[in-house]
């Protein structure tokens, strides 16, 4: 199978793509992972792609949509992939379609991960992060440590990061609702899109989205 997993920041995109391409035997293909490979193995894009991030400027789309293609070419993904942080935006989304017709291929679903902002601002914003080399990661509300503002494992000093602030997961969400949101017409006019509620343990929205995909 060959999808595109979207939702908003904080619906546990990250999450349910690792387990659903374990559960359909295909690769998953994140964003952050294109970049960090491009860039620490030196390619051309990701010279180019860390060019741009050091000036702190935005990597523009061609840069992402050639990251995206050499790895859609390569043979694991000959049978399908699990696409997470790609497309971003209308124009990938368009550069992607082009992509596989040209392959004779095509995407077999969009799943639209469900969630309302303000759960997505409680899940982000509650998050507290280890100070020690550990890097556990609790939560005030679903996973509260046992003493406030200590780590259960280390007794090292839980800290709120500074991009999980309410503030900064709006203005998130406003990127979000500008730049990606989009695609989610764009996928619902071609009778892709898939939408699932991303509430609920792990495995259950995992489960969710096996049962829509199979339909």
């Amino acid at each position: 199978m060959r999808i595109v997993l979207v939702g908003p920041p904080g619906a546990g995109k990250g999450t349910q793509a690792a387990y659903l391409a374990k559960n359909l035997s295909i690769p998953h293909i994140s964003t952050g992972d294109l970049f960090r490979a491009n860039i620490s193995q030196n390619t051309e894009l990701g010279v180019r792609a860390k060019a741009f991030m050091d000036a702190g400027d935005l990597v523009p789309d061609e840069i992402t949509i050639g990251m995206a293609k050499d790895r859609m070419e390569q043979a694991d993904a000959a049978n399908g992939f699990l696409l997470d942080g790609f497309p971003r935006n209308v124009s990938q989304a368009e550069a992607l379609d082009e992509m596989l017709q040209a392959e004779n291929m095509k995407l077999d679903a969009v799943l639209d991960l469900e969630v309302e902002e303000d759960e997505v601002v409680k899940r982000i914003a509650g998050r507290r992060i280890c100070r020690n080399d550990s890097g556990h990661v609790f939560h005030v509300t679903y996973a509260a440590p046992k003493a406030e503002g200590v780590c259960d494992t280390c007794g090292g000093e839980l800290y709120q990061r500074s991009d999980d602030s309410e503030g900064t997961v709006r203005t998130r969400l406003e990127v979000y609702h500008t730049q990606t949101e989009p695609i989610i017409d764009y996928y619902k006019a071609q009778g892709l899109l898939v939408t699932i509620s991303a509430l609920g343990k792990v495995d259950e929205v995992t489960q969710r989205a096996m049962d829509a995909l199979k339909k």
